[in-house]
């Protein structure tokens, strides 16, 4: 297995556990009725996959951009 993919796995994983431990518990220990907490939970994930594409756009952005990023330091 290349050592990238496990790098780049490693650093999901961390990230996911980070945003459970850190945004997801939280927001679902703060409301006691079910739907409450059914509807925090849904909003956080929105969250999430809201800042995962964003990561991605601006990743597509830099490699779609790289050789005038590039010209910019040399």
């Amino acid at each position: 297995m290349a050592p990238e993919l496990l790098i780049f796995g490693g650093a999901g994983l961390i990230s996911l556990l980070a945003f459970t431990a850190l945004i997801l518990v939280p927001a679902i220990g703060s409301f006691g009725r079910t739907w409450e907490k059914a509807t925090a939970a849904a909003l956080s994930l929105l969250v999430l996959i809201a800042l995962v594409g964003i990561g991605v756009a601006i990743g597509a952005a830099i490699v779609y951009n790289w050789d005038g990023i590039s010209a910019l330091f040399s």
